[in-house]
C-alpha cells in the first residue's frame, strides 16, 4: 500500500492517527496528531513513544501495555488507555491500534488512532476522575467503550467509590454531553413523589398542586438520566419504570396527553441485584433493561497506588491547600482498607488536616485509621477466614459512624447477620458503646 494512500486515509479520520511500521516509526500523520504534542513529528524517523511518551524505548519497557505488541501477537486490533505527554501536561488517551495488511496479507504497519480522554486525569486536576493504576485505566477503558452510543449503562461497586462522578464521564464522553444530566435519588421515593418527581404533574392533580410542573423525565429530553440506587426502587414501582424504560412515554400525574423524552439511561446500584432477582426483590425484565453494559467500580483498597494523588488532589481543593502529607502519613493510608472508599479517604484527609499542628500532617494525625488493615499473609503463614473476617470488622467498627443498618446495607448483609458476626467476635460499633 503505497504511502500516499496511507496519508489520504488518516488525513480522513477526524481523530489524531499516525501510521507506523512495526519497529515503532510514524510513516505518515493527520494534523490532529501534530496539534496534540509539542515534540516535532519527523516522518520517516520518529518514533511513537518519542513523541508521545518522550520515551526512548517502547511502552512495555515503562510499565505500560504496548497496543502494537498486542497487535503482533493477537493479530487483532487492540485499545490501551496510556497517559500521555502533550501540549496540556499529562493527559489520558484511549489508543486504537489496528494491523494494515498489503495484497497478500502481510502486515505492514499499524494504524493509530487517539481518543482524548477529557474527564480523567493522573495528576490533580478540577472536576476530574484522578488516578493512575491499573485498575483505573481499566475503568476509563470502559467508561470509552460505552459512551459514545445510547446503551444503558449499570454501574456496580461499593458505597464511596464515585458511582456518580462516573456516571457524569459517561455523559460528558457521550454525544448528549451539551444536554441535561439529570440526577434521580432513589432511595426513599414513595409511590406518589416517584411518580410526581419523574413524570410530572398538572395543575388540581392532588392537595398542594396549584400549578403544573415539569417531571425530571421531561426536563432531560435530548440528555442522560442517571438512576441512582436503582436497587431501593420498590418493586411494585418497578413495572413502571420499566415501562418508562421501554417506551420512554409518560403521562403527568393528573395528565391525560402521552408524553416522549428521548434519554440516555445511565443506572447505579452498591447492591447485588442478580442476588436480589433470585430472591425476588428486583424484576428480572428490569434487571436486563437497564445492564446492557455493567461496570464495576473497584474499591479504593484495590487501586492503593492512587491514593497519594488523590491525597493531594482533595488537599488542593480544600481550606488545607497550604498542608502535605509525610511519607509516613500516606504508608499508613495506603495500608488501610478504606471501607467507605474515596468518601472515606476525603474526610479522614479533612479530619487529619483539621488536627496537625503544623503544615506537614503526621502518621500521628490520621486517629480516624486506628487499625490499619491486617498485612496480606505470607506464604508460610496464612491467616484463616474466621481470622481475617475479625480483624476486618474490627476496623469497620472502629472507624464506621453511622448506624448498624447503614453498616450492614454497605457490606450488602442483613442487619441481622451483621449483629450475630459481631456478637460472635465479640465487637460492638462506636455508634453504641
Amino acid at each position: 500500500m503505497e504511502t500516499s494512500v496511507i496519508q489520504s486515509m488518516i488525513n480522513a479520520i477526524d481523530k489524531p492517527t499516525i501510521f507506523i511500521t512495526p519497529d515503532y516509526v510514524i510513516k505518515a500523520v493527520n494534523q490532529g496528531y501534530l496539534d496534540t504534542y509539542e515534540v516535532e513529528v519527523e516522518v520517516g524517523k520518529s518514533k511513537c513513544f518519542e513523541i508521545s511518551h518522550q520515551n526512548s524505548s517502547p511502552c512495555d519497557k515503562h510499565g505500560e501495555a504496548c497496543p502494537l505488541q498486542e497487535c503482533v501477537n493477537t493479530h487483532r486490533a487492540a485499545s490501551v488507555v496510556h497517559i500521555h505527554s502533550t501540549g496540556k501536561g499529562k493527559s489520558y488517551c484511549d489508543i486504537l491500534m489496528r494491523p494494515v495488511l498489503d495484497d497478500d496479507g502481510i502486515t505492514i504497519g499499524f494504524l493509530e488512532v487517539l481518543n482524548k480522554i477529557d474527564y480523567a486525569s493522573a495528576e490533580s486536576k478540577q472536576h476530574k476522575m484522578i488516578g493512575k493504576s491499573p485498575l483505573f485505566k481499566s475503568l476509563l477503558n470502559q467508561i470509552n467503550r460505552a459512551a459514545p452510543s445510547n446503551i444503558a449503562v449499570l454501574l456496580q461497586g461499593e458505597t464511596g467509590t464515585g458511582k456518580e462522578l462516573v456516571a457524569q464521564a459517561v455523559h460528558d464522553a457521550s454525544k448528549r454531553s451539551d444536554k441535561s444530566f439529570v440526577v434521580i435519588e432513589c432511595t426513599g421515593l414513595s409511590e406518589n413523589l416517584f411518580e410526581s418527581e419523574l413524570f410530572g404533574h398538572e395543575k388540581g392533580a392532588f392537595t398542594g398542586a396549584s400549578t403544573s410542573k415539569k417531571g425530571l423525565i421531561e426536563i432531560a429530553h435530548g440528555g442522560t438520566v442517571f438512576f441512582d440506587e436503582i436497587g431501593d426502587v420498590p418493586l411494585n414501582m418497578q413495572v413502571k419504570l420499566l415501562r418508562l424504560l421501554e417506551t420512554q412515554s409518560f403521562r403527568a400525574v393528573g395528565g391525560l396527553k402521552l408524553k416522549y423524552s428521548d434519554f440516555r439511561l445511565v443506572c447505579a446500584t452498591h447492591k447485588n441485584l442478580l442476588a436480589m432477582v433470585e430472591r425476588g426483590e428486583f424484576r428480572r425484565d428490569l434487571y436486563y433493561r437497564i445492564a446492557g453494559f455493567p461496570i464495576q467500580l473497584p474499591p479504593l483498597r484495590d487501586r492503593r497506588e492512587d491514593i497519594p494523588e488523590l491525597t493531594k488532589h482533595f488537599l488542593r481543593y480544600s481550606e488545607y491547600q497550604h498542608k502535605t502529607f509525610s511519607t509516613k502519613a500516606l504508608e499508613r493510608m495506603c495500608s488501610y482498607a478504606f471501607p467507605g472508599n474515596i468518601r472515606e479517604l476525603k474526610s479522614v484527609i479533612e479530619h487529619a488536616s483539621l488536627l496537625a499542628d503544623d503544615d506537614v500532617v503526621h502518621a500521628s494525625d490520621l486517629v480516624m485509621l486506628n487499625s490499619p488493615t491486617t498485612p496480606l499473609p505470607q506464604v508460610n503463614h496464612y491467616l484463616s477466614l474466621d481470622e481475617v473476617e475479625s480483624e476486618y470488622l474490627r476496623g469497620v467498627c472502629i472507624n464506621f459512624q453511622g448506624t448498624p443498618a447503614e453498616l450492614a446495607d454497605m457490606l450488602n448483609v442483613s442487619t441481622r447477620t451483621l449483629y450475630r458476626k459481631l456478637q460472635r467476635y465479640g465487637l460492638k460499633l462506636n455508634s453504641e458503646i
